[in-house]
């Protein structure tokens, strides 16, 4: 999944850092990824982001990766180009807070 992170906190996500994905169209899973990469060069927010104020902010394209054997698990159910929400832990040692845990299908 693509996201972007503002200018403020890019330089504070590492490569293989943690990233829960919450999808507009399963919003009840929380899937683990990790970040796979962090784009160099800041550009203005994509005109698709919600309002004008946020658009004006540089951020960093970045991309967040699930584990291929997770991939691989639920196969039948995995949609590309989903919508969703990418969240990144800055701070390794803090846990995900309660609604971020990790909930997949059964």
């Amino acid at each position: 999944m693509t996201f972007f992170l503002p200018e403020t906190v890019a330089g504070k996500v590492a490569i293989g850092s943690e990233v829960r994905l919450v999808l507009d169209a399963v919003p009840q899973y929380v899937i683990p990824a990790k970040v796979s990469f962090v784009d160099s060069t800041a550009q203005f927010t994509p005109k698709a982001v919600e309002t004008t104020s946020e658009r004006r902010k540089l951020v960093f394209r970045s991309k967040a990766q699930i584990d291929p054997e997770l991939l691989r698990k639920y196969r039948t159910q995995v949609k590309t180009g989903l919508p969703g929400v990418a969240y990144v832990r800055l701070e390794a040692t803090l846990p995900w807070p309660q609604d971020l845990q990790v909930k997949l299908p059964q």
